[in-house]
């Protein structure tokens, strides 16, 4: 192996100088039976051109969601984003700032840090907030294991949480990992068939260390139970709302209704979809569970000069000096992105969010009411109130309609079978403001089209 590196005298010396003769006693430790033995299949070396030729064509066969009409969320959601915002965050003081350690050097970025964790604060109707997270999954992962620590010497089901049973896979496979190493116990509260939670079932999390539910909620409904859901499991209990930031321009802000932590996914307000990334998590807090939250947060003072003065504090992130003891191994954050949230509030203000919010339902009604004509298939909770999403009953498979709509250029939806795989026929349609009565209009006649065919 030796005999195949270029200036072999150097490599012998590196190799030496760590107790070894040869490149085998550096992989020693490797099997033998997993070790590749013959070249890379690799191409042959290019020339700049070729590379440059060779990567715009394999970027011009993918196709950005605003080249076609397109009904997919379930998570991720396409709202207009001012330009203003993306010519700001691509200034070098934002752009390429890192984490300020030296707050002396960093007023700029910390102050605009504190802005984002005080307009976070203000939206979700909570008096703290950090400076972001990963994303919505891990942000909510996150409050499950700030609950235990906080509410476990009183709980009655001690290492217990619980969550809805609408929660999407991809979230409970973060919460399970974030648990199962912490030895935390993760049940389900049930939902009615209408899609509103069961609080019955809630009655059950009551003594627990903290219960997680969203709203909207998976299916798109807005829940009117919760009001109710943190008289039912107590004090002792954290109540854990997941949260779509652009419904909080028009539904109650969850900290008025009894919730002690608020995260969600913040790429909603500032960012692109971006094919899933980079996003930013929320998270915001009640004054119990502050020197126990994750990540960290940026505080203001007033220097000697009696001067306003920033820097991060109460930071309990291992990176600093809580190390072994830090509540959490978050290690960084997407303040980046954060940022970009933070120019979107400001820029559209009280009114304007709630102007945003209300394109969004509306939309989203009108939606409901032309696929409500089709009678070839159903709305199953069409009595509830949606934000910007709702399930479509079909006559067969959705992954069957996704299919026709594909070959019509239309991205239908959300197969709800990858999440619940009993509902085969469950389409979840998403509609934002960037969604047209046109597009809307043109979904319902395709589908109608092919509704007609599977039942003819």
């Amino acid at each position: 192996m030796v005999d195949q590196l270029p200036n072999r005298g150097l490599e012998l010396e590196m190799l030496q100088s760590m107790g070894m003769s040869s490149m085998d006693d550096l992989f020693a430790d490797i099997p033998l039976e997993v070790r590749m033995n013959e070249p890379l299949d690799l191409p042959p070396p290019q020339s700049e051109e070729e590379i440059i030729a060779d990567a715009r064509r394999l970027l011009g066969s993918n196709m950005a969601m605003t080249e076609s009409v397109s009904f997919l969320g379930a998570g991720l959601y396409q709202n207009y984003v001012p330009a203003s915002v993306f010519q700001l965050i691509t200034r070098g003081e934002f752009l390429t700032s890192y984490t300020p350690y030296q707050p002396e050097v960093s007023q700029g970025m910390l102050q605009a840090m504190w802005e984002f964790q005080t307009l976070i604060s203000e939206l979700v109707g909570l008096p703290i907030s950090n400076l972001s997270l990963y994303d919505g999954s891990t942000a909510a992962a996150e409050a499950l294991t700030c609950a235990v620590r906080v509410h476990n010497r009183k709980a009655e089901q001690k290492d217990t949480v619980y969550i809805s049973e609408l929660t999407p896979p991809d979230r409970i496979s973060v919460m399970t990992n974030y648990c199962q190493g912490a030895g935390i116990t993760i049940k389900y509260i049930s939902h009615n068939s209408d899609g509103s939670i069961d609080l019955s079932s809630a009655q059950e999390a009551a003594g627990s260390c903290g219960v997680y539910v969203e709203q909207p909620n998976p299916l798109g409904l807005l829940d009117g139970g919760y009001p109710q859901l943190k008289e039912i499991i107590g004090d002792n209990t954290a109540l854990i709302v997941g949260v779509q930031p652009i419904s909080l321009g028009l539904v109650e802000a969850p900290g008025h209704y009894g919730a002690d932590i608020v995260v969600g996914e913040g790429q909603p307000l500032g960012s692109p979809i971006t094919a899933g990334g980079p996003i930013y998590g929320i998270f915001a807090c009640s004054k119990p569970y502050l020197r126990l939250m994750p990540g960290r947060i940026v505080g203001k003072s007033i220097d000697v000069d009696g001067k306003e003065a920033y820097c991060l504090t109460l930071s309990t992130r291992e990176q600093h000096i809580r190390r072994h003891r830090a509540t959490s191994n978050i290690c960084t954050n997407e303040t980046l992105i954060a940022l970009m949230g933070a120019m979107h509030m400001s820029l559209l203000g009280p009114e304007g969010l709630n102007h945003l919010a209300l394109r969004n339902i509306t939309a989203c009604n009108l939606a409901k009411q032309k696929l409500s004509e089709i009678g070839t298939i159903a709305l199953p909770h069409s009595q509830g109130t949606h934000f910007n999403e709702f399930i479509v009953e079909l006559p067969s498979s959705a992954a069957n309609c996704l299919s026709y709509l594909d070959g019509v250029g239309i991205i239908g939806g959300f197969d709800a079978s990858q999440w619940y795989p009993e509902r085969k026929n469950w389409l979840l349609v998403t509609v934002t403001d960037q969604t047209s009565a046109k597009e809307i209009e043109l979904l319902a006649a395709h589908i109608a089209v092919w509704s007609a065919g599977v039942n003819a």
